[in-house]
């Protein structure tokens, strides 16, 4: 980083420092837009949760378990398989695959619940 001066003797970076500057500035923007993104996930993620704790009825935590088995068992991104039944309110449908699982995963959170 480079030194402050009092102000009226600012004096010119060198080239080193404005290229340690430029650096910072680009880490600190791509930083900034991947938190922004798991922003958006997170908040869907969570819209898929409360689905699946509507449908099951289950916990917060074993709606979480179930989207990252279906994730897992799909070899999709979390964030996508939430996206997934979440697009089914505005007329999305749910891919072959995670709806398959999904459907899978529903009924073995019901028959454990039975037990």
């Amino acid at each position: 980083m480079h030194q402050v001066n009092p102000p009226g003797e600012e004096q010119p970076l060198s080239t080193a420092e404005a290229a340690a500057l430029l650096a910072e500035v680009v880490e600190l923007r791509a930083g900034n837009e991947q938190l922004g993104r798991a922003l958006v996930s997170r908040a869907v993620i969570d819209q898929a949760r409360g689905m699946v704790m509507a449908l099951a009825p289950c916990s917060s935590e074993r709606a979480w378990n179930l989207l990252v088995d279906v994730s897992q068992r799909c070899n999709v991104k979390l964030r996508d398989v939430a996206a997934a039944p979440v697009a089914t309110t505005e007329d999305g449908e749910l891919p072959e695959g995670v709806r398959q699982e999904l459907r899978q995963a529903l009924r073995r959170l019901r028959s454990a619940d039975r037990r």
